[in-house]
């Protein structure tokens, strides 16, 4: 029996490679998170194709798109949006914002201020947002990517802990390698022609109706032995007694490891999760989970050392 996830994984790939040179293991997280229902934190500087990766995945998806610029001067309405009233009638009508879309992109959202970044928290959480005190369903498909630059920090605001623990994972895009020759095939196929702000140009093949849904319904049947859920309940445990470690990673962090374990799983064709698929995905879901101590941090210690070291402390289940 063909697994869904899989085929919708193979058919993204192809798809994906039309407009995005190299970035495997990073697309491959966003469709994931789509696939999860959950939201995905982009770290990475400009000009790496990040907004362009969401585009194309929703157009394959065939999902909606809309992208939010964050400023320090962006209020929650400009978000959810707001009721208006009509003249003509006297009545007060929903003009809905940008959040109500299936893949909605915020740019650089520590540079939103904390009362806006904190009217996502319902959206992303309750797949709703609440307007004059009525609240209105999002999408079923509904998913947050933010973006936010590593290296300039004035005029923004950092996420508190309590968002940063919404997102399913934190994708890092990094320069090209040089050893690979993408930079090179990108510099080819803009010269050939290829202009990202022309997307529609591009023959993107969408999945087939009803694909996606499957796709969710495959990572739901993904079967896990008692002890993968030991290993992971350890996993996130050990975070919080790690002597680098000041905070550690919640429930909800174990939570979202075998979630996403499991789609590692149906995207590679099989219906049962093993401790690699846990190791693999550990440090996209707990890097920003965790908060290093002052003087780890100055010792240059990442969260991603950290979670490296912790998953190779830990005993895997046999």
């Amino acid at each position: 029996m063909s697994n869904a996830l899989a085929d919708v994984t193979t058919h993204a790939r192809r798809e994906l490679a039309k407009t995005i040179v190299g970035q495997e293991a990073a697309l491959d997280q966003l469709l994931l998170t789509v696939v999860c229902g959950g939201h995905a934190l982009i770290e990475g500087v400009p000009g790496l194709a990040k907004t362009l990766a969401v585009r194309t995945l929703g157009r394959l998806l065939g999902l909606d798109f809309h992208r939010v610029q964050s400023t320090p001067d962006l209020m929650p309405a400009d978000i959810t949006g707001s009721s208006v009233l009509r003249m003509a009638t006297g009545e007060f009508t929903l003009h809905k914002g940008p959040v109500f879309t299936d893949l909605l992109l915020v740019d650089e959202i520590n540079r939103m201020p904390p009362r806006t970044q904190s009217s996502l928290l319902e959206a992303m959480e309750e797949r709703q947002v609440t307007i004059d005190g009525t609240s209105h369903a999002l999408p079923p498909w509904f998913t947050t990517f933010a973006t936010q630059n590593p290296v300039e920090f004035e005029g923004t605001y950092p996420l508190p802990e309590a968002q940063l623990d919404r997102f399913l994972v934190k994708i890092r895009v990094t320069y090209p390698d040089p050893a690979s020759g993408h930079e090179e095939a990108i510099l080819e196929r803009h010269h050939r022609g290829f202009d990202a702000r022309e997307l529609e140009k591009v023959a993107i093949e969408p999945i087939p109706t009803g694909q996606l849904a499957a796709a969710r319904e495959a990572v739901r049947a993904v079967r896990v032995e008692p002890a993968l859920f030991s290993y992971i309940a350890t996993l996130a445990r050990r975070t919080r007694d790690w002597p680098a470690v000041s905070l550690g990673a919640s429930p909800r962090a174990g939570i979202a490891l075998l979630l996403l374990a499991k789609a590692l799983a149906a995207s590679d064709g099989r219906d049962y999760a093993l401790p690699d698929d846990v190791k693999a995905v550990a440090v996209p879901v707990l890097r920003h989970r965790i908060v290093l101590r002052p003087e780890a941090d100055l010792e240059g210690v990442t969260t991603d050392h950290v979670v490296n070291d912790i998953v190779a402390a830990v005993e895997v289940p046999k």
